[in-house]
């Protein structure tokens, strides 16, 4: 974890929580879900159940965008379901600033979701007899919001999505792109504190994918949000989170940054999962820039870079004969520099990876 992430308060945090599917699941107490893990999956086996979740536990920070990822049938869905209390988990706590959401009633999860939490499915859910603007609008529809203040919340949503001049379109009317900035303008409205996105772009073609995942960066970039995010595709996981959480078998097996997770894979299952994914994209010029104390180089790779620049930007500059480049930080200090050839090491390491598949 970074320092700066390590130093938000927690927004939600998941503690020991399972979801077990089976013909008796309540059976399985706190008391016997603690323990040696071999002998929990032997036991679920005998009686004929499944963990879908098994003892997940990590902390999602203020203003992180955490990944959820994992093959199909690995338990992400069902545990982000647990955590938007969309199922009941069989056992464990889900805490949001403090506060046990598996003790909230009916009423009280139902405000939440109305004024704290927002969600995104694949599906994108929009009404189709609305039209994009009264489709943004319905969530403050419900909340009693005046038609004023409801559809002036709902342009300036549409503006923030990009899709001013389409407010009138129905969703037939749109493509796949546009529904999905629908739906996501739609989720935002409520101003959610706490933000889950499940597979939103999945359906998407490639291009209009990636498109995608630039506009909700350039969102959260402007809005801060807390977020929760489902994929199972791993260059998506690596390009948009903050940290990850690898998923198998329903439980979790590693949690990390993007970089943290590729260089230092928890196993050989997540050293496969993660062969495909370029080093260049993932480790960032702060990974690997000499302290500001610590170097005398002279930079000459033109302007300075921030330290959450990818090494993969800076090719270009290194083709035209850049042997360093200044690092400063979002206040215009100096943070360090970045050598050329910190820089080749590691896109000969990535080489040699695909080399030795």
């Amino acid at each position: 974890m970074s320092a700066e992430t390590e130093k938000r308060p927690v927004k939600l945090a998941c503690r020991n929580v399972w979801k077990i599917y089976g013909p008796k699941p309540t059976q399985f107490t706190d008391s016997e879900l603690s323990g040696d893990r071999a002998a929990i999956r032997q036991k679920l086996r005998d009686t004929s159940h499944l963990a879908a979740v098994f003892d997940a536990s990590f902390d999602v920070h203020v203003g992180e965008i955490f990944v959820i990822m994992g093959l199909s049938g690995s338990g992400k869905s069902t545990l982000v379901r647990c955590l938007s209390r969309l199922i009941d988990p069989t056992s464990g706590q889900v805490l949001l600033d403090g506060s046990d959401l598996l003790r909230a009633n009916d009423r009280q999860l139902i405000d939440l979701r109305r004024r704290t939490m927002g969600m995104v499915f694949q599906n994108f859910g929009l009404l189709p007899h609305l039209s994009a603007l009264d489709n943004v609008a319905f969530p403050l529809r419900i909340q009693g919001k005046s038609p004023a203040d409801r559809y002036a919340r709902a342009r300036e949503m549409i503006t923030l999505v990009g899709l001013e001049g389409r407010e009138d379109s129905f969703p037939h009317q749109l493509s796949g792109g546009q529904q999905q900035r629908v739906g996501i303008a739609r989720s935002l409205a409520v101003g959610p504190e706490l933000w889950f996105l499940d597979e939103p772009f999945s359906a998407l073609d490639p291009l209009i994918r990636r498109q995608m995942q630039d506009e909700f960066l350039r969102l959260q970039k402007m809005l801060n949000k807390t977020i929760v995010f489902i994929t199972h595709d791993i260059i998506e996981a690596f390009r948009l989170a903050d940290r990850i959480a690898i998923m198998r078998e329903g439980e979790v097996i590693q949690i990390g940054r993007p970089v943290d997770i590729v260089l230092n894979p928890a196993d050989g299952y997540v050293a496969d999962f993660t062969e495909d994914v370029p080093l260049m994209r993932v480790i960032s010029v702060g990974d690997v820039m000499d302290q500001v104390a610590e170097t005398g180089t002279s930079a000459n790779g033109g302007e300075p870079i921030g330290a959450e620049t990818v090494l993969e930007e800076l090719v270009p500059r290194l083709a035209a004969g850049a042997t360093a480049f200044a690092v400063r930080g979002d206040d215009g200090k100096p943070l360090g520099t970045v050598r050329a050839g910190a820089v080749l090491e590691i896109l000969a390491r990535d080489h040699g990876r695909r080399q030795g598949r």
